[in-house]
């Protein structure tokens, strides 16, 4: 048996992966297309059991018909439902659009907060959802944890957890402040390109010298 890694040694170990993921992925970012937060929080929502690619082929012709939260407020849910029904779950994400959509017109004088604790007020935003919004609208660094972030983590045995607050915990006690989005993004991007959930690519991977993981094991 191997023996346990000290946090000394998986911090600097984290370290590395994060610039090696640097070098790997220069130009990684948000995947979602957005002009402005409010619709990057509804692309962040319906992403959910639902690719980026999918969700961006959506938006245009949603945000062309409802382009604000005063407008998404007021719409038809129907015509909400139909515009992204192509998502998944179109109900649920249709009445979160707009339950949060009426929260930003009455409470916030419809404009997106810039605080994790105003956002996850907000219906249908989480912690995740909320790092999104504050790493690329912001400038606030924040940890989102979505599948790909989650099992390259354990995979890195960067974390042991699987609630994804605690997977954020314990990365951001390894990563540094200024990085967390980057981190986010480049995890991400990496997961989609080499180290996928059936078949990781270990054999061609930039990563594998700081990663315990071997395919097969």
């Amino acid at each position: 048996m191997k023996s346990p890694e000290d946090p000394a040694a998986r911090k600097r170990r984290a370290r590395a992966i994060g610039r090696g993921l640097k070098r790997l992925y220069p130009d990684a970012r948000c995947s979602l297309d957005f002009r402005d937060p409010f619709q990057l929080y509804v692309a962040t929502v319906l992403s959910a059991q639902c690719t980026d690619i999918r969700v961006n082929l959506v938006t245009p012709s949603l945000f062309e018909r409802f382009p604000g939260p005063k407008e998404m407020a007021a719409g038809p849910r129907e015509e909400i439902e139909d515009l992204i029904r192509s998502t998944g779950f179109f109900r649920n994400k249709a009445k979160s659009l707009q339950e949060a959509s009426r929260k930003l017109v009455e409470d916030h004088e419809s404009v997106v907060p810039d605080t994790l604790e105003q956002l996850v007020k907000l219906p249908g935003v989480g912690r995740k959802t909320a790092n999104v919004l504050l790493g690329n609208c912001f400038d606030t660094p924040g940890i989102t944890v979505d599948t790909h972030v989650g099992r390259l983590s354990r995979r890195m045995e960067l974390t042991q957890e699987k609630d994804p607050v605690k997977v954020e915990r314990d990365l951001m006690e390894l990563i540094p402040r200024k990085d967390w989005t980057a981190f986010s993004h480049m995890m991400i991007f990496h997961g989609r390109a080499v180290c996928g959930a059936r078949r990781p690519d270990c054999a061609s991977c930039g990563l594998r010298k700081q990663c315990p993981f071997t395919a097969g094991d």
